[in-house]
């Protein structure tokens, strides 16, 4: 698929998403489909209506900075989502170094070991782990159905209790892996995970077509684990500078809070557990 389909396609994805109310347009006569119509989008971003439609059946290839800008701002697209909508217009180069190491340093990995009770990840754009401390180990039942976090959410079957709010964590997988498939459209992994997905999940494919990108900020997450219960813990997204594409994530958990006790528990666990394995013959 060239970039211009998926422009057009992901311009008729957002514009499905805002309301004529969001944008100060009246509500009238009968809409086929939920959204702004074309002519709407159009009279905000101030261009032609015939500009607009061959945006979208890929028949205008050039579009411009002040275009794409225009139509940011029309379909109210924030930063991430702006940034994707630039790549697929040819306007910001992708990111997609095919020689992009999955070799996490020695010294992040020093870091996270020196973290025994937050949980600690780093994963590619294709959501493989490369690297995880013991305790985020423990969080995630030693990864014992995949190392990739997009199987996990939803070709696991446990994944729906693990993930106290499975629905909102699966959109926000989505559109976290899709900002990286916009980076990096030919990456082998990124390609093969995606066939695997809309192959394995309905799910996954319904949300796929919503073609929503944007980045993981803080958040909060509520996990039910079989060991140590209920947790909401808060996360914190991190790129590695010394490793483009990778990303660190730490989990936490607030002071004094059920969680915080089921998190030292977990940490207890999962020392115990290392320790076991270390002296077992």
């Amino acid at each position: 698929m060239g970039f211009v389909t998926e422009l057009g396609d992901y311009l008729r994805a957002r514009r499905g998403l805002v309301g004529p109310a969001e944008v100060n347009l009246p509500s009238t006569g009968y809409r086929r489909v939920p959204g702004l119509r074309r002519e709407e989008v159009a009279l905000l971003a101030g261009i032609s209506v015939d500009y607009y439609v061959r945006l979208e059946q890929g028949r205008e290839r050039t579009p411009s900075a002040s275009v794409l800008d225009a139509l940011s701002a029309a379909l109210r697209l924030p930063e991430d989502s702006r940034q994707h909508l630039f790549r697929l217009g040819g306007l910001s180069p992708r990111a997609g170094d095919p020689a992009v190491s999955d070799r996490v340093d020695p010294s992040l990995l020093e870091l996270m070991s020196a973290w025994p009770g937050n949980p600690a990840i780093v994963y590619n754009r294709a959501y493989d782990v490369l690297a995880s401390n013991a305790i985020a180990d423990a969080l995630f039942h030693d990864w014992a159905h995949s190392w990739n976090l997009m199987h996990i959410v939803f070709t696991d079957p446990a994944a729906r209790s693990f993930y106290r709010d499975w629905p909102e964590v699966a959109r926000n997988s989505v559109a976290g892996f899709r900002l990286g498939h916009g980076k990096a459209p030919d990456d082998p992994r990124i390609r093969q995970v995606l066939g695997e997905l809309l192959a394995a999940s309905p799910e996954f494919a319904e949300l796929w077509t919503k073609h929503d990108a944007r980045g993981k900020t803080l958040e909060r997450k509520r996990f039910e684990h079989h060991e140590v219960g209920g947790l909401t813990l808060t996360m914190q997204t991190f790129d590695v500078r010394s490793s483009p594409g990778q990303e660190l994530v730490v989990y936490h958990a607030e002071a004094g809070s059920p969680s915080s006790e089921a998190l030292a528990l977990l940490g207890t666990l999962a020392a115990t557990s290392r320790q076991d394995r270390s002296i077992s013959p």
